[in-house]
């Protein structure tokens, strides 16, 4: 059974940090696309940044450009999001998503987690 969980959400006061952990089982993800995704209440949900298994390749969503860092560790299966700077529009679910080709193409990944929930209050 394919599974991402994520892990490290939480309540942070605004320009505080968090570390988000995306951990896989069931399956190798060699070769595909990571990425963090989110959601706020009342919202859809949006592209946070994605990371190519590889980790050579790495995007960010404008909105967290500078500020948040996707990195990830093969031994560990384990994909991260250092979250720096947080600000209170940063609040949503968290979500971590896989893909063979793109988790930001043409359609939606083929792999999601459960979700983490992250707090920032001002």
């Amino acid at each position: 059974q394919v599974q991402l969980v994520e892990s490290g959400g939480g309540l942070v006061q605004a320009g505080g940090s968090l570390r988000l952990s995306c951990t896989t089982s069931g399956r190798t993800f060699s070769n595909y696309a990571m990425g963090w995704f989110r959601q706020a209440p009342g919202k859809e949900r949006e592209f946070v940044a994605t990371i190519s298994w590889s980790g050579l390749s790495t995007y960010y969503a404008d909105s967290v450009k500078g500020r948040f860092t996707i990195s990830g560790d093969n031994a560990k299966n384990t994909v991260y999001l250092q979250m720096n700077s947080l600000k209170p529009e940063d609040t949503a679910v968290y979500y971590c998503a896989a893909d063979p080709i793109s988790v930001i193409g043409t359609t939606p990944p083929d792999y999601w987690g459960q979700g983490t929930q992250v707090t920032v209050s001002s």
